[in-house]
């Protein structure tokens, strides 16, 4: 444990909080987005950023600005151009909002991005986090942005023992940071703050004997265990769910669909199909899913594989088919027959990704050169080992 350098009880919260800007100034991650002041930057870092890890928003951020380096390029973006650089980053639905926030910003607020936390909040996807960030780090408005990081940061050195998701307890903690802002750099602290909730003061193993705040922290100084706050509800299993899809061919083009723009994944693209029902077996639960999706009927399906996928709150097992086609599907807009190709230029989900890639092995499997035997084998070592992929965050997010 730290030894107390103030006789008499911990130092005031603005002593603490200035030697956390200190150690701040001194050295820190260097990070594309802290470049400039540039409230755009700093505003598609922070929805990157929204539930992922930093590492992972780096070269996503970094496409995002080459190809829309201000508001007034974005907001003239295409939804599906859009969608595909953002493939892979999860949370569709932060893209969705990104653009038509932008374009909100060209049409009310004549390209300039808001500065006050108020005006910020009403832009859509911008919620108190995100209008607090912009706010102190591009504007220097005294204000912190309260993030999980943040957020286990005030309650350490606080020691509160409360449940954070009650709302008087994460008010109280803000309090406390704001009556202990250095006003003179408040986007500063407001970057040392979350500089420290990730890179020193972790969730579980916190490294205080590395920390520039433990002098003042009342749990590096009184528990024996500072990890062990702030205090955590025990999690649900997370629920899973059985689906199936078909991947229709027709020659050397397979039948997508268009998700709806809202919701989860929404405007990926995707094969048809859907949950498996209880008593259904997945071949039945995929041609029935077909058939109510798109009208159409299948021949000489066969089983292709599964892809296992998790999201953060289900996990999911789908069951893919392919199948060629015995009645063709309805005519409809968003949906669309394409070779491998053309499924890869669109905006995808992980899961189809996957789909895709299995669908194509499946097809050399086929080859003459392979034969049926030999694919019959392949196809049976792929099974025993299923892909897996996670998107980080809640569908939609």
């Amino acid at each position: 444990m730290p030894r107390r350098p103030f006789p008499g009880g911990l130092p005031a919260p603005r002593t603490v909080a200035r030697t956390v800007l200190a150690w701040f100034r001194r050295g820190h991650r260097s990070l594309p987005w802290r470049l400039s002041r540039d409230p755009y930057r700093i505003w598609v870092a922070e929805v990157l950023l929204q539930q992922t890890r930093v590492r992972q928003v780096v070269p996503y951020f970094e496409r995002l600005i080459a190809r829309y380096p201000t508001v007034r390029h974005l907001a003239r973006a295409k939804p599906a151009q859009l969608l595909k650089l953002w493939q892979g980053a999860g949370y569709y639905g932060r893209a969705v909002r990104l653009h038509e926030a932008a374009q909100e910003v060209m049409n009310r607020h004549g390209g300039k991005i808001p500065r006050m936390v108020g005006e910020l909040e009403m832009l859509p996807g911008v919620g108190p986090y995100t209008a607090r960030a912009i706010a102190s780090i591009a504007y220097g408005v005294p204000v912190v942005p309260a993030d999980a990081n943040v957020l286990r940061v005030a309650a350490r050195w606080t020691r509160e023992e409360r449940d954070l998701d009650i709302r008087s307890v994460r008010s109280s903690l803000v309090s406390y940071l704001e009556r202990a802002l250095p006003r003179e750099d408040a986007g500063g602290f407001a970057e040392a703050l979350m500089e420290l909730g990730e890179t020193i003061c972790l969730p579980r193993s916190p490294r205080c004997e590395e920390c520039p705040a433990a002098f003042g922290c009342r749990a590096a100084r009184e528990l024996e265990a500072p990890g062990t706050l702030p205090r955590r509800k025990a999690r649900a299993p997370r629920p899973h769910v059985r689906a199936a899809v078909v991947a229709l061919a027709r020659g050397d083009r397979w039948l997508v669909q268009r998700r709806p723009s809202s919701g989860l994944l929404g405007g990926l693209w995707e094969f048809p199909g859907g949950k498996i029902e209880p008593g259904e077996s997945p071949r039945v639960a995929a041609l029935r899913e077909l058939r109510e999706e798109t009208g159409a009927r299948a021949a000489r399906v066969r089983a292709v594989g599964v892809v296992h996928h998790a999201y953060s709150h289900f996990t999911i097992e789908l069951h893919v088919f392919r199948a060629t086609v015995r009645r063709p599907p309805e005519p409809a807009r968003g949906r669309r027959w394409l070779t491998f190709d053309g499924i890869a230029r669109l905006p995808l989900p992980r899961a189809t990704e996957l789909i895709v890639r299995a669908l194509r092995s499946a097809s050399m499997d086929h080859s003459p050169a392979t034969g049926p035997a030999t694919a019959s084998r392949a196809r049976s070592r792929r099974l025993k080992r299923p892909r897996a992929a996670k998107e980080r965050g809640p569908p939609g997010g």
